[in-house]
């Protein structure tokens, strides 16, 4: 760990379950109860968040809301009120603020805050994380995880440790103790296709990568294995960046069976377009440029783009656009595909004067 990184003191903070929680803050009738945000349970729904009762049947983000209806019959489904989550989440960022303003919000429910200095003078980052989850609760009464750490690889995973309602403090002299014994997927950016690779070379915990040799999980992953190797030896050299504006909002799934059937990538499709525009929702944002990435069995990777006519923030409208690009664009249906995945940029503001173009949409 480099002498920067250990004098830092970063805290990341994670809304517990917020959307659901915020409705059932908001309908005390859903109190205590599987409460699933999303979409129709009769139609292509997505679940958007479940409660902590939802999430005892297995219910999870990401799901189809069909599939969440089976797996518990008696969940209630409600919709989205993307204006109050985001209203809710404009309070929170206020009490950072009046911690610090270096501030990251990742989205609408989490936040790294770098306290090394802060408005208050206080030495000890977990007094300052004890104090922005207690406002949280007072004010808002809604619960807050948070973890503390010198980087914000720890502290995210920190965060997660003691979840719902916890907070886990990483003092720097024991994140290697502290960290060796957690599965590999805990990594940041180890999804279930890097984890079976790493499970395939015999690493499953994350002492197992800091003691592989460097040259060879390099070999494996690139650029990918040494960041990751780096993050099993604590070393996280990001930043938090304040200032940070998104420029795009992605979605991808990678499989661990490689997909043939163009059914089966169309349902993920639509999935990932739905997930696009509630992300786009919540920012109350909008975007025009479509980009369909398929990543083949070889690892071969094509990219389509699509730029629309006009501003657009709808699922349904993504999916009808990018679906086309999909079938006639790429050899999907016809070569196995390890990976799919959507983003749309070129985006405005919701009120924002909007440029009209009268040309035809190109592919390429």
């Amino acid at each position: 760990m480099t002498l920067q990184s250990a004098t830092r003191k970063i805290i990341h903070v994670d809304m517990d379950a917020f959307y659901a929680s915020v409705e059932q803050r908001d309908f005390p009738e859903y109190k205590g109860k599987p409460l699933v945000v999303g979409g129709s349970p009769e139609g292509r729904g997505v679940v958007a968040s479940a409660s902590y009762e939802a999430r005892a049947f297995g219910i999870r983000s990401a799901m189809s809301a069909a599939q969440a209806k089976r797996l518990c019959p008696q969940a209630i489904f409600v919709y989205p009120r993307f204006e109050d989550y985001k209203e809710v989440s404009d309070r929170i960022r206020e009490i950072f603020h009046e911690v610090t303003d270096l501030v990251e919000p990742l989205s609408l429910d989490e936040a790294y805050l770098d306290v090394t200095e802060n408005k208050m003078n206080e030495p000890l980052a977990g007094k300052l994380a004890i104090w922005i989850r207690k406002e949280i609760e007072t004010r808002l009464s809604l619960t807050a995880s948070a973890g503390v750490a010198s980087t914000l690889f720890l502290a995210k995973i920190a965060s997660d440790l003691k979840k719902p309602n916890g907070l886990t403090i990483i003092p720097p002299d024991q994140v290697l103790d502290f960290i060796s014994k957690l599965p590999v997927s805990k990594l940041w950016g180890v999804g279930p296709a890097t984890e079976a690779v790493l499970h395939k070379l015999g690493i499953r915990e994350i002492q197992d990568l800091r003691n592989y040799p460097a040259d060879k999980i390099q070999k494996e992953l690139g650029k990918q294995g040494v960041f990751l190797q780096g993050l099993s030896m604590g070393i996280d050299e990001r930043t938090v960046e304040p200032d940070w504006e998104r420029k795009s909002y992605g979605s991808e799934r990678t499989f661990l069976k490689d997909v043939i059937s163009l059914l089966e990538l169309d349902s993920i499709l639509r999935e990932l377009c739905i997930e696009i525009s509630d992300s786009l929702k919540i920012e109350a944002k909008r975007g025009k440029s479509l980009t369909l990435k398929v990543r083949y069995s070889d690892f071969s990777t094509i990219t389509r783009s699509i730029t629309l006519h006009r501003y657009y923030d709808e699922g349904e409208k993504f999916f009808s656009e990018i679906q086309p690009l999909l079938h006639e664009k790429t050899e999907a249906g016809l070569r196995p595909v390890r990976l799919i995945g959507i983003s749309i940029s070129q985006l405005i503001q919701n009120g924002d004067p909007e440029q009209l173009w009268f040309d035809l949409p190109e592919f390429n």
